[in-house]
C-alpha cells in the first residue's frame, strides 16, 4: 500500500503531462489573440463530440480577448501548444467568417458557418501510422490566398487517437484563435459548412480506430474535405 500511495502521484503527473493545450499564435502572448479555454490549467481534452464546448472550448462562451491579430493570405499562421502534442493523431484547421456588423472578439460561432481549410495526412510506413505534428510544439497552418477578407475565428483542433478503439475514446484539444484576413483575392469554395458542436460523431471512422492492431492501411480525418481557391 505505501508503494502505490507513493507511486499516485508520479502517475497523475505522467497522465497531466500528456495534455496540452493551445494558447497562442505566432509570437503573440498566451491569450491574446487565443480565446482562453477551459482547460487552460488542467489541459485535459473534451471527449464529447455533441458537448456545446465543442465550438471553441471556451472558459467565458462569446467574451474572448479584445485583440485580432491581421494576417495576410496565402501566408500561414503558426499556432502553439504548450506543452508538445504527445498523442497521435491528426490536426485539423476551421475558419468562420465573422458576420457584417459583429466582432472577432464576441461573436459565438455558433451554426453551420465552419469550412475545412487545412489537415495533416497520416503516415502509414513500417508497420505503423505516425502525424507530421507529433512530438511538435508549433504547427503551420497555411491560409487559402483566396479567402475573402475580414475577421475570422481560426478553429484549430487536434484529435488524439491514442484510445480511440471504443466510441468516445477519441481526445480533442482545440481553440480558437481572431484573425483578421487581408490581401485575400477572394472566391474560396469551401467543401461543406460544418457546426461544432454537429459535425462529429463518436463513430465517425476518423473517430472510432484501433491505431495499433491491425494498423490501418488508410485514415481520413472526420469533417470532411479541405475546400480549394
Amino acid at each position: 500500500m505505501k508503494f502505490l500511495s507513493a507511486f499516485a502521484p508520479l502517475a497523475l503527473l505522467q497522465a497531466v503531462s500528456a495534455h496540452y493545450i493551445f494558447p497562442s499564435i505566432n509570437n503573440s502572448g498566451n491569450w491574446q489573440y487565443v480565446r482562453q479555454t477551459v482547460n487552460h490549467q488542467h489541459t485535459g481534452p473534451i471527449e464529447n463530440v455533441y458537448s456545446d464546448l465543442m465550438t471553441c472550448y471556451e472558459l467565458s462562451p462569446g467574451r474572448g480577448p479584445s485583440g485580432v491579430m491581421n494576417v495576410q493570405a496565402g501566408s500561414s499562421v503558426t499556432v502553439n501548444s504548450s506543452p508538445t502534442i504527445f498523442h497521435p493523431g491528426p490536426s485539423i484547421a476551421y475558419l468562420a467568417r465573422v458576420p457584417a456588423g459583429q466582432s472577432a472578439s464576441t461573436w459565438d460561432g455558433k451554426g453551420a458557418v465552419w469550412f475545412k481549410i487545412w489537415q495533416d495526412n497520416a503516415i502509414i510506413s513500417g508497420g505503423g501510422i505516425t502525424w507530421p505534428t507529433m512530438n511538435q510544439n508549433s504547427v503551420s497552418v497555411p491560409l487559402p490566398r483566396c479567402l475573402e477578407n475580414g475577421q475570422y475565428l481560426l478553429r484549430f483542433e487536434h484529435i488524439a487517437l491514442h484510445s480511440a478503439s471504443n466510441a468516445g475514446g477519441a481526445q480533442l484539444y482545440l481553440s480558437c484563435a481572431q484573425i483578421n484576413v487581408q490581401g485575400g483575392s477572394g472566391g474560396y469554395r469551401p467543401a461543406g459548412m460544418l457546426s461544432f458542436p454537429g459535425a462529429y460523431s463518436p463513430n465517425d471512422p476518423g473517430l472510432l480506430i484501433n491505431i495499433y492492431w491491425p494498423v490501418p492501411t488508410s485514415y481520413t480525418p472526420p469533417g470532411g474535405r479541405v475546400g480549394s481557391c
